[in-house]
């Protein structure tokens, strides 16, 4: 079960080793454990160039998700879910905002990012799609939590 995780020195301070069991532990929750992840941890300004890029936003957002399982060539590398990119300066800042530790934001955009991947949506569309979307998010992050307490 490869997660691999790439974190630029710029960003603030997270216990890599505990996000790669989180994630690793939710791959297994999905039951994708043999799929590869990748996951960057980066700055607003390399976040904000990637959602210029690809999506044609020129602001800095909190995730972004990068599937490899789309276009024509997805099916190549089936094994390879995709990548999964956090700006941790946003994501601390909102972690500040909503009250909660920088942890547990990451692994909400996380959670987030992962469904991205296996193709949920919720902008866009309607809005029972975008219930669901955040039903699945609160159910595996709910299981998350419940794997790592003691």
């Amino acid at each position: 079960m490869p997660v691999l995780l790439c974190k630029r020195r710029m960003t603030p301070s997270i216990d890599r080793r505990k996000l790669l069991r989180r994630a690793e532990r939710l791959l297994k929750i999905l039951e994708l454990p043999d799929r590869e992840l990748s996951i960057l941890l980066c700055g607003d300004e390399e976040i904000r160039e990637l959602n210029r890029v690809y999506r044609n936003k020129d602001r800095a957002t909190d995730v972004l998700s990068f599937a490899q399982q789309e276009g024509p060539a997805g099916h190549l590398h089936p094994e390879i879910l995709g990548d999964v990119v956090i700006s941790l300066p946003t994501a601390l800042r909102q972690a500040e905002r909503r009250g909660v530790a920088l942890m547990e934001e990451v692994l909400f955009l996380l959670v987030h990012g992962v469904l991205h991947l296996l193709g949920h949506e919720h902008v866009g569309v309607s809005s029972s799609v975008g219930r669901a979307m955040r039903k699945e998010q609160d159910r595996l992050l709910t299981l998350l939590h419940a794997s790592f307490r003691s």
